[in-house]
């Protein structure tokens, strides 16, 4: 499926129009993949100041800049495109980033960003995420933050769940083997999500407060939600509240209240960290990892 391609904008009733910004071949052949040719068309501009001049006379729908461009290069393209187009939504590549640049394109409101020779896998979650996104609104709201100490609100909404931990997985540089930061990574998304559904009923105008904490030699991050709060032998609900003799009791009780399918959270959760504990409230809790050898600050 090919994706037409012009020097100019052409209007076009059931068209959406996105922006590659460099030539590269890779990203190019990726996006022709994905993006539908009846209703998307593929603009290509040679580098960060013809897309400003592109932008400043049309509307993209989605922006997506050239990796062989630094992460603070395109942090500050983005500062200057909003100047323009305050909701365009953007997803930044580069080659060369630090987590200060993602936490910068997280203040800025990108979309999305990736660095550290990210996968065509990886660019291609992110665009589906924008593309079936059609009422985005950022979700995302930095209160303050540096690479070892960050503190977020986060809509209650899965979008917003999914884009987080896509920027968080370019600031928390573990020291950690591949396979214990993916169990890192998937710890925190089922408290977030647990947040997000128990304590906020997905309730997009509702907020979750995350803090993420990092030393030479341990990660923490407290998640606290919206809700009452609750017990952990009041979550029949969840496995991790079965009695011994009927370790699938949460099943039956999840499909008599209409939930999703799953449950497992809480008890995947303790497995896959070294300490999972819960506030008084319960409504607050504080996942640690412990990290085997201490690593350089990152700037």
């Amino acid at each position: 499926m090919a994706v037409t391609e012009a020097s100019t904008p052409v209007p076009h009733a059931c068209h959406k129009t996105a922006l590659l910004i460099g030539a590269d071949s890779e990203v190019e052949s990726g996006l022709c993949s994905i993006l539908n040719p009846e209703g998307w068309r593929l603009q290509k501009a040679s580098g960060n100041d013809e897309a400003f001049l592109l932008a400043k006379s049309s509307i993209f729908d989605l922006v997506i800049t050239g990796r062989h461009t630094s992460g603070r290069e395109d942090v500050a393209f983005l500062r200057r495109i909003r100047s323009v187009r305050p909701h365009t939504r953007m997803i930044i590549l580069a080659d060369e980033g630090t987590p200060a640049d993602a936490i910068a394109s997280m203040r800025e409101h990108a979309f999305g960003y990736l660095s550290k020779s990210f996968s065509m896998d990886s660019l291609g979650e992110i665009v589906q995420m924008a593309l079936d996104s059609p009422a985005w609104d950022d979700g995302i709201e930095v209160v303050s933050a540096t690479p070892q100490w960050i503190k977020l609100h986060v809509r209650c909404a899965i979008l917003a769940a999914d884009r987080l931990l896509s920027f968080m997985g370019e600031i928390a540089d573990l020291d950690l083997p591949d396979d214990e930061r993916r169990d890192v990574g998937i710890a925190f998304r089922e408290m977030l999500l647990n947040a997000m559904e128990h304590g906020g009923q997905f309730d997009p105008t509702q907020y979750v407060e995350i803090s993420y904490i990092r030393t030479s030699h341990v990660v923490m991050c407290r998640i606290k939600d919206p809700g009452q709060g609750f017990t952990l032998e009041e979550i029949r609900h969840a496995a991790i509240g079965n009695p011994p003799e009927d370790p699938t009791a949460h099943i039956s009780i999840r499909n008599e209240q209409g939930m999703r399918p799953g449950g497992y959270g809480v008890m995947l959760a303790k497995h896959l960290v070294d300490d999972l504990v819960y506030s008084e409230k319960g409504n607050e809790v504080l996942l640690v990892k412990y990290l085997n050898s201490p690593s350089p600050t990152n700037t």
